[in-house]
């Protein structure tokens, strides 16, 4: 079973064309050289708007049945950052310890780490994770976390994902 990922790009300026999109294909980038069982990406580009960004990670979750969506831009402080409360808005469940462990990871390399809001959340079979919007920290965030994610995809009774164990071993309790 080919697994399906929502990779949601959420700035006002990359949806507008003002400037190319590198968050998005940064998830993708990091999916293909991480997993090893198939997969394919769904991706879009919207605005900061709160209405439009629980629409679409509704749409990603329930019609396009992406097992996990990760979302990138949105999880600051600014009066326009509003992924966390979107985020909040569809999930039945909150994942507290995502955002945790990703702030504490930003923070090896900037202090600015604690104005950060990522978080993640379950909606019905799919996990849905607030990245930041730099590729490096996406990419240092998701090697923190997504050891956690096959399993957490399993316990949501998601597709089997498995992943390259010499680039980021999935931990899953009992082998």
């Amino acid at each position: 079973m080919t697994a399906r990922i929502g990779i949601l790009t959420i700035s006002d300026r990359a949806s507008a064309g003002i400037y190319e999109d590198k968050s998005g294909p940064a998830i993708a980038g990091f999916m293909q050289r991480v997993l090893t069982s198939p997969w394919e990406p769904v991706v879009r580009v919207i605005a900061d708007e709160q209405d439009l960004i629980e629409r679409t990670l509704i749409e990603l979750a329930d019609e396009a049945g992406c097992c996990l969506v990760c979302t990138t831009g949105g999880t600051g402080p600014a009066r326009r950052d509003v992924t966390p409360e979107a985020t909040e808005a569809v999930c039945a469940k909150m994942m507290p310890g995502f955002g945790e462990l990703m702030r504490q990871e930003s923070l090896k390399y900037v202090p600015t780490a604690i104005l950060s809001r990522q978080t993640a959340g379950i909606r019905g079979r799919s996990l849905i994770v607030n990245l930041p919007g730099k590729p490096a920290s996406i990419e240092q965030c998701l090697m923190a976390v997504f050891p956690a994610i096959p399993y957490c995809i399993d316990l949501i009774e998601g597709p089997r994902l498995e992943t390259d164990p010499a680039l980021c071993k999935a931990f899953r309790p009992g082998g």
